[in-house]
């Protein structure tokens, strides 16, 4: 920096930093200035387009092997609550921000942010033009990027990057998956939300979450549902999760390329047809594949909390949380079914011609027969969701649990209850209704004075 920089930063709240390098496997050098733990990691470089949740994003399993950029420009000005954290290590490699707050204003806050990322050993840098950066990757693509500050040469760096193993063909899932079954119930919800939530409906659905990454938010929303859940390792055998007799089967996000978690596709294909499954993002990725289906890597990926998806079977658009980088190509599932699929025979590769038609479209499936494309992405026509109908099993790509992000998808908890249930029609759900249901100042006034004497 500057000498006028230097001088107008001793005047303010930031402390002196050591300086900070991003270089991309393309050459493209970022600088900037320290703002977490000291180190060097290598990484996938990627956006994040959230507003506010940054902790939530930062604890999220699903971005283990990645470099994450926050788009909006002020990160940290409300601190760190460890009770929004998604998972007790964080698995990110690094982080980018164009300014760090060092002083936070938040009742909730326990410590500072840049605390927070030094304790836990993150290397973070603040300072960086995120514009000029996202728009190079939303250009370029996600690519290979490391952060150092340690090594400050270009051409150093450079040259370690293009040595460093690509995110694609590594099984990332195994790395933050729990290591033994676990039991999660009511008395796990945070008792600080109290005052803004109902209470747990009552568990009356055994369900067994396989953990490839799973969030603590998405294990209280299936319990909240009325799950009582027990978490197994990512590669837990069908065999044994069917030995427990289980109501349902849930299938985590999680982080990475779904085709090398082939343990968890594989006792998800032994799954499917004996016991009811759900599956978001990673969990989505797993049934398609157990499908038969191919993956694509998405050339920057979907990450924030503000992307639209229709529900094809309702005509609704719901407002999503998103986080991967990799997607189901949904033609190659099979065949479509003209007969159900508004008489079009040809795919269309782009999903959003079936979003202007209102039409969910069937395909036949070799291995599970037929399956109904249910919701789509309306950034870039890419599948968000699948629901399979000779077999009691349905997937979305985006997260519905609203950490952080819009609660618009959290009727799919309930659809998973209902398809628990064997009601048909699990999916046709008002969401404009659902997304308030557990929220105590969601009541009309007459519903709170019934609450209240009750």
């Amino acid at each position: 920096m500057s000498e006028l920089s230097e001088s107008i930063l001793e005047r303010t709240s930031k402390p002196k930093r050591e300086p900070a390098l991003l270089v991309l496997e393309d050459g493209t050098v970022f600088r900037g200035r320290a703002c977490g733990a000291s180190g060097e990691v290598f990484g996938e470089a990627c956006f994040n387009t959230s507003l506010e949740g940054y902790l939530e994003v930062l604890t999220d399993p699903s971005y283990a092997g990645q470099i994450i950029t926050m788009t909006y420009p002020q990160i940290g000005n409300y601190g760190v609550n460890p009770e929004d954290a998604q998972a007790k290590k964080l698995a990110l490699r690094g982080l980018v921000v164009r300014d760090m707050c060092y002083t936070p204003s938040n009742w909730r806050s326990t410590e500072t942010l840049p605390e927070y990322l030094t304790r836990n050993g993150v290397v973070a840098v603040e300072g960086v033009d995120t514009r000029a950066l996202v728009r190079h990757i939303r250009s370029a693509g996600a690519m290979r990027a490391v952060l150092s500050t340690i090594d400050l040469d270009e051409k150093s760096l450079l040259a370690k990057v293009k040595a460093s193993p690509s995110i694609v063909g590594q099984n990332l899932a195994e790395t933050v998956s729990c290591m033994a079954p676990y039991h999660f119930d009511a008395s796990e919800l945070p008792a600080s939300k109290v005052f803004a939530l109902e209470p747990p409906a009552a568990p009356e659905h055994k369900v067994i979450a396989y953990d490839c990454g799973v969030k603590r938010s998405i294990l209280e929303g299936l319990v909240r549902a009325g799950c009582d859940v027990t978490v197994v390792p990512w590669d837990t055998p069908a065999e044994r999760v069917l030995a427990e007799h289980p109501d349902g089967v849930f299938l985590s996000n999680g982080p990475g390329d779904p085709e090398a978690v082939a343990a968890t596709y594989e006792q998800v294909g032994k799954l499917i047809g004996n016991v009811p499954v759900f599956g978001i993002c990673l969990g989505h990725q797993m049934i398609s594949c157990a499908a038969g289906a191919d993956i694509e890597k998405l050339k920057f990926g979907h990450r924030g909390g503000n992307h639209p998806v229709m529900n094809l079977l309702t005509g609704r658009v719901e407002i999503t949380a998103q986080n991967h980088g990799f997607g189901c190509v949904f033609e190659s599932l099979g065949p479509l079914v003209p007969e159900l699929s508004g008489g079009v025979t040809e795919h269309a590769h782009d999903l959003r011609f079936w979003a202007e038609r209102k039409i969910a479209p069937v395909v036949d499936n070799k291995r599970f027969g037929k399956i109904r494309l249910t919701h789509v992405n309306l950034n870039d026509g890419t599948c968000e969701g699948i629901a399979l109908l000779d077999e009691p099993a349905f997937s979305v790509q985006y997260h519905p649990e609203a950490s952080p992000g819009p609660t618009d998808a959290h009727y799919l908890f309930t659809a998973f209850v209902r398809l628990m249930d064997g009601d048909e029609s699990y999916l046709d759900i008002d969401i404009a209704r659902d997304r308030l249901a557990g929220w105590s100042f969601g009541r009309t006034p007459a519903e709170e004075k019934e609450a209240v004497n009750a």
